[in-house]
């Protein structure tokens, strides 16, 4: 064996196989093609059976839609591309690693838990996507729009049964994950193609006229529901991955990669999941609004339920229902093993199974209620509303901190358990940013832009004070 070799194998095992506090070595690295099979995998996923429908209950039209998601999921690439994948392949260190080096280990451990929680909320809407599937054939009641509880001992138990299966699968580590996703991800999107294809029959379309009609000029939202523009879509859509690009949580997974050109493979993602399956999936709703059963909730004044299993099974039956299941798997899998990587950063003595383990309990236990999924729009926005900011203080620091005369890496140079200039720059933008949203009633992916690049200016501006400060 050689010295590099050698050095490799001791890191490996020094990490757990997933070399959570050391850069990952040149034998472990993989080609741009292993991502697509993820990407297209997790975002052709069970957020997608829900999302479609949403946007329909927001009364969006067809031109907000269909060209707003176009440049959304660009702007989405581009970040991957351009700044989470360039910067992982520079040092190759998980996001919870990467902050402690420029944070400190207390500060970065509030980040860490708030991260794994929020991962494990997102990963428990998608146990209640794939429930909703494996219930039909035992009759279930299916959740409403407006249900947080659960409704009934067969949906806990399927829940359970669910969560334990999909975190069985993320403990096994990164190559699990990405082999299980590589595995269903072609399933899922010829079955999210086939819904689209099949919907569009049942509505009877039959030009792209009748198809632009589905949306048309919008009309107003369900009640309980935001109204949806144009900016919007594009801002939610740029957003909704938020906390993985532009809030660099995918640093822990382009570190495995051997190119930045890796990122492209995003778009496997954007336009297969983000596009094509919303679209689907917004046409199977819009076959159900039209059922005997929705016009009587509208009448009521109530929102019709968004149910994916049911949705699916109407378009192609037993394949639909496989495909709900299989979706929420892909999606929950490598969020459950990024949150367990998050948990691992506060807890370095367990495995990284056994944090992952405990990703996926409180993953389940979330998918318990479904008030997570069925409020799916809101929370994604407030998730990476709250998280990307810590990836601007990665970004500005990568890219700006010569110019800025700071010390890269300053927390782990100076061993500071906590660095005050990484607080005061959330905090305030956070903070402003949030009373905004809050005061005048603006959505939070219309502020989530403003306040990434004012948490990375003031960052730069506190590190240069604090600093000069300290080493006098």
């Amino acid at each position: 064996m050689t010295q590099d070799n050698n050095k490799e194998a001791i890191m490996e095992q020094d990490s757990g196989g997933e070399f959570e506090r050391v850069p990952v070595p040149k034998s472990k690295l993989k080609g741009w093609k292993s991502f697509i099979g993820m990407y297209a995998g997790e975002h052709a996923a069970g957020t997608e059976f829900m999302i479609g429908p949403l946007f329909l209950t927001t009364g969006v039209s067809a031109f907000d839609l269909i060209i707003g998601l176009l440049i959304g999921n660009l702007l989405a690439v581009l970040s991957w591309r351009f700044l989470t994948a360039e910067i992982a392949i520079k040092n190759r260190l998980t996001l919870y690693y990467q902050l402690e080096k420029i944070c400190g280990k207390k500060l970065v451990t509030g980040y860490n838990l708030a991260n794994g929680i929020l991962f494990c909320f997102l990963a428990g809407s998608m146990i209640t996507v794939s429930a909703t599937a494996v219930g039909i054939p035992f009759d279930m009641p299916m959740p409403k729009l407006t249900d947080t509880m659960p409704n009934g001992l067969t949906w806990v138990i399927i829940v359970i049964l669910i969560g334990a299966v999909i975190s069985i699968i993320a403990a096994r580590g990164y190559d699990t994950v990405t082999k299980a996703a590589n595995w269903m991800s072609p399933i899922i999107v010829i079955a999210f193609f086939a819904c689209g294809v099949v919907a569009l029959n049942q509505l009877g379309v039959s030009s792209f006229s009748d198809f632009w009609n589905i949306w048309g000029e919008g009309f107003e939202p369900f009640p309980g529901q935001t109204k949806f523009t144009f900016w919007h879509v594009v801002l939610w859509s740029w957003f909704a991955n938020g906390a993985m690009h532009i809030g660099m949580s995918d640093l822990s997974v382009f570190r495995f990669a051997k190119e930045p050109k890796a990122g492209w493979a995003t778009a496997a993602g954007m336009y297969v999941g983000h596009y094509m399956a919303w679209i689907a999936a917004a046409l199977l709703y819009a076959v159900y609004l039209k059922s005997p059963e929705a016009q009587a909730f509208l009448s009521s004044g109530e929102a019709p339920p968004v149910a994916p299993g049911p949705l699916a099974n109407n378009a192609i039956g037993i394949l639909g229902i496989i495909a709900v299941v299989l979706a929420g798997w892909t999606t929950a899998n490598p969020t459950i093993y990024r949150a367990g990587l998050a948990f691992q950063a506060i807890l370095p003595k367990l495995s990284t199974a056994k944090v992952t383990i405990l990703a996926g309990t409180v993953a389940t236990i979330a998918g318990l209620f479904p008030a997570f999924a069925m409020k799916l729009l809101g929370f994604v926005a407030l998730y990476g509303f709250i998280l990307a900011p810590f990836g601007a203080i990665i970004v500005f620091e990568h890219f700006f901190y010569k110019k800025a005369g700071i010390v890269k890496n300053y927390a782990e140079l100076a061993s500071l358990s906590f660095n005050k200039s990484v607080f005061w720059a959330w905090a305030i933008s956070f903070g402003l940013f949030y009373f905004i949203s809050l005061q005048f009633d603006v959505f939070l992916s219309f502020v989530t832009l403003p306040a990434w690049l004012l948490c990375g200016f003031l960052f730069l501006v506190f590190s240069r004070y604090f600093q000069k400060k300290e080493i006098k």
